[in-house]
């Protein structure tokens, strides 16, 4: 059985700095899909994931145990997002390399052809960053309300309101892009 999280930093702040590696192995994969699925660029999701783990380090001994690790370092990398997001100043989001197999939708990919899995990627990168974290945060994360609210620092109503927001504008872009 693995060791839990809060075990491995009472390591890593006993003096085994050695034992990060573990959490950097465990939280890696899905650090960068994160942030991969905020930014839509492989480049800048591997540079967020590795700034946010070197904060992580930096910082661990601001971690509390009454919180899951995974909560902390997600909301580490998604304000390494946010920063990275304001650096580019840009309008237009870039179309983001979304996983679909990781968040069950393998299928669309076979049986379509990829057509819808590239409407859906182009329909994401038109929402505000906002929505498109919230989004990426619930469905293709599997956070509960609760922990998006940690991982971004937003409440959960305004978390409910921006991915409610988000379906409604991702079916209108659908229903825009079938019809043209």
């Amino acid at each position: 059985m693995p060791a839990a999280d809060a075990h491995i930093v009472e390591r890593v702040l006993a003096g085994d700095t050695e034992a990060f590696g573990v959490l950097v192995e465990r939280y890696h994969a899905r650090c960068v899909r994160l942030a991969l699925h905020i930014l839509g660029n492989r480049e800048d999701a591997e540079d967020a994931a590795q700034e946010s783990f070197l904060r992580a380090y930096r910082y661990l001994s601001g971690y509390r145990e009454r919180e899951r690790f995974a909560s902390w370092l997600y909301r580490i990398l998604v304000n390494q997002c946010r920063t990275i997001l304001a650096r580019r100043e840009r309008v237009e989001a870039p179309l983001p390399e979304w996983e679909w197999s990781l968040i069950g939708a393998e299928d669309l990919r076979v049986e379509q052809g990829g057509a819808l899995r590239d409407e859906l990627s182009r329909a994401l990168a038109l929402l505000a960053p906002e929505q498109r974290e919230a989004v990426v945060l619930k469905f293709s994360e599997d956070l509960t309300y609760d922990e998006m609210a940690a991982v971004t620092g937003a409440g959960v109503s305004a978390l409910k309101m921006r991915v409610r927001r988000a379906c409604t504008r991702l079916r209108a872009l659908l229903l825009e892009s079938s019809h043209v």
